[in-house]
């Protein structure tokens, strides 16, 4: 699948992946801070932004589309970073292409498996009535009770379309029924990844617990594990300078 694409900046190519109910432009402040030294290219991933819907979603299948977009885009290597369920479509990219990849970005995501998942949340949004007097006050009231975080609520409202026919740009059926698969980490059959990695953890998280350092060192040897102080899961959206920063330092 050619995944829709956002260009910004010029010289080495960096590809950029959003996570679960995101868009490429969600990465649009670490796209402008990087975008002086770089050629950054944010993705819409599979049933998600302006990109097409499937109902296959297992990470191989994630990590062919980035590999297949890129080459149709011209770009023969490149470096790579991802957040959350982006990050793990990037680590199977490195894993399953290293030479296609100089150096790899992971944010506040580990290869492992997982036991939290949104189904509820894509549920809510599944159930609001989409009318075409729907306004996005009545559509932040209807999710309250679902979904209690103003913030995340804003967040997945990005995804809804107002009109005379409401929809939801989020391929909500299909996200819904590989949700079991995209929680499980299985390891590509690949040798570990040669070259640099940085694995950035939000302070405030406990997506990437020291139990999973191990695992993350043993796929990714040459990997250095930074923690980004005052941000959760969102560490992106909570200290954006600072992760712009990091990765400066790191792909530089």
């Amino acid at each position: 699948m050619i995944l829709n694409s956002i260009e910004q900046g010029a010289g080495p190519p960096l590809i950029l992946l959003h996570g679960l109910f995101g868009a490429a432009k969600n990465l649009g402040v670490i796209a402008r801070g990087l975008a002086p030294h770089w050629r950054v290219v944010s993705l819409d991933l599979r049933n998600h932004g302006d990109s097409p819907h499937n109902a296959a979603m297992s990470y191989p299948i994630m990590a062919s589309d980035v590999v297949e977009t890129i080459t149709a885009l011209g770009i023969t290597t490149a470096a790579l970073a991802g957040h959350s369920m982006g990050g793990k479509i990037a680590m199977h990219v490195a894993l399953a292409h290293p030479d296609r990849i100089t150096k790899l970005a992971v944010m506040d995501i580990a290869p492992v498996t997982y036991m939290h998942g949104y189904d509820a949340f894509a549920a809510a949004m599944q159930a609001l009535p989409l009318t075409p007097s729907l306004t996005r006050g009545v559509a932040d009231a209807a999710l309250a009770a679902a979904i209690p975080d103003p913030n995340y609520r804003a967040f997945l409202l990005n995804n809804l379309i107002l009109g005379t026919q409401p929809r939801w740009r989020v391929g909500l059926d299909e996200i819904r029924a590989a949700m079991p698969e995209m929680l499980k980490w299985q390891d590509p059959p690949s040798a570990p990844f040669p070259n640099p990695a940085l694995f950035l953890r939000g302070g405030n998280s406990e997506y990437v617990r020291p139990s999973s350092h191990e695992k993350i060192t043993a796929l990714f040897p040459h990997s250095t594990i930074k923690t980004i102080e005052n941000a959760a899961h969102w560490l992106h959206a909570d200290q954006p300078q600072a992760v712009i920063t990091a990765l400066q330092e790191f792909l530089l």
